[in-house]
């Protein structure tokens, strides 16, 4: 079994058991527990439902009971410290450290592009930006188009992710297009590129305020009080209302020019009443 197959620890652990089960029918919880130098047999069981967490000890004690060697045990720390973060600053340092593993990054390579693809705007802009018929896939001519300005080192990793993972289609010839693949992340990251990916495209919003002219950008907001049960209606006229943009976009007969962001976005500034 090969943990750097793996992004959830729980997952790992339940499958871990299964194998020791099977190859060990007499093998069990408690057995587990006694390896681990832990008093409650059903620690494990819980730990993979979800209803217990390991803190350092116990994922120390869990790494040897397990047998792993030392790389291996550093890795199985990390996942446990994805799958337990708190806030998306830790859950990115652990994967930093998890991505940067040459193990992990030969057995799950997509995942780790689609991540850094999701969590940097500039392969957006990037892969947008290829919709212009002028598009020069040189990093130099890419690093002058964007805003704000990237580094040409910047923009060919850039492109390498998006040519590696199918978003941007490269012909024989060097040139490159767009291609119609999909981005699809592992859900136990899924959430962290998403706010990765939110957070950065809202800080370039709060910096267009300086840097964009007024022509060149629109920026409204309005602060309101309203029902709770209103909300699930408000998300689905946004994304109505995105649709109907898209199509809007996607229907323009005059050839593509320059890379815009649309962001649309509905949060709290106040408490909810108690129940």
């Amino acid at each position: 079994m090969d943990i750097y197959t793996y992004l959830d620890y729980r997952r790992f652990l339940d499958d871990w058991f299964r194998a020791a089960k099977q190859g060990n029918p007499r093998f069990s919880h408690r057995m587990f527990a006694r390896l681990a130098g832990q008093k409650s047999p059903s620690l494990l069981i819980q730990v993979i439902r979800g209803e217990r967490n390991l803190t350092q000890a116990t994922t120390e004690a869990f790494a040897g009971a397990m047998q792993l060697r030392p790389p291996e045990a550093t890795f199985f720390g990390d996942l446990v410290l994805l799958g337990q973060a708190k806030t998306t600053d830790e859950q990115n340092r652990a994967w930093a450290r998890i991505s940067a593993s040459r193990r992990f990054r030969e057995a799950r390579q997509l995942e780790a592009r689609g991540v850094e693809i999701f969590s940097n705007w500039h392969h957006a802009a990037i892969r947008e930006l290829a919709a212009r018929d002028d598009f020069d896939p040189d990093p130099e001519w890419i690093a002058r188009q964007l805003r704000p300005r990237v580094t040409p080192a910047q923009a060919r990793k850039a492109m390498e992710a998006l040519v590696e993972i199918g978003l941007l289609a490269q012909g024989e010839d060097g040139s490159v297009s767009l291609s119609d693949a999909s981005l699809v992340t592992p859900h136990e990251v899924a959430g962290m590129a998403a706010r990765n990916y939110h957070r950065s495209m809202l800080n370039l919003a709060a910096d267009s305020t300086d840097s964009a002219d007024r022509d060149e950008r629109h920026l409204s907001a309005v602060t309101v009080c309203i029902p709770r049960s209103l909300v699930p209606r408000l998300k689905r006229e946004i994304d109505a209302f995105q649709e109907k943009l898209l199509d809007l976009c996607d229907s323009a007969e005059e050839s593509a020019e320059q890379v815009y962001q649309l962001h649309l976005a509905l949060f709290p500034l106040s408490e909810a009443p108690e129940a």
